[in-house]
Formats: structure tokens, sequence, C-alpha cells
């Protein structure tokens, strides 16, 4: 008996998402990575204040991201 949870994807549809979501789940990781390079070299140079700062973009960052993938998905 197999169950699925509405608005969750299945492994061969995750496999075969388009292009475009593709290119948007690549550039919010590539976004978030460098927020994470820029903060921990911050706080590394001595510029503690702005690390966190920095930093605190991060999960900002994963969340939106998210949130547009998650919204751009179900309009399919």
């Amino acid at each position: 008996m197999s169950t699925s949870v509405p608005g969750t994807a299945t492994p061969s549809e995750a496999q075969s998402s388009s292009p475009s979501l593709t290119k948007a789940r690549n550039s919010i990781l590539f976004a978030a990575a460098a927020s994470l390079l820029v903060s921990v070299a911050l706080w590394f140079s001595g510029h503690r204040e702005e690390g966190l700062f920095v930093g605190l973009w991060v999960p900002s960052i994963l969340g939106v991201g998210n949130l547009f993938l998650l919204t751009r998905g179900s309009t399919r």
C-alpha cells in the first residue's frame, strides 16, 4: 500500500523537473553558498558583526528560494 502526501513529488517526478526549475534551484544554492563564504571571510578577517549579518542571509535565501520553488512547481 503506497500513500503519498499531496503536493510532494515522487522520485521519478523529481528527476523530470523542468530545466527552468533546475536553473532556479542551482541559483538559489549558489546564492546561499556565496553568502556563507562571504560571511566566513568577514568573520575571520575581524569584521565579526558584518560576518554575522551576512551569515543570517543564508537561511533567508534558502527559505525564500524554497517558497519560490514550491509555488512555482504547483502551478504546472
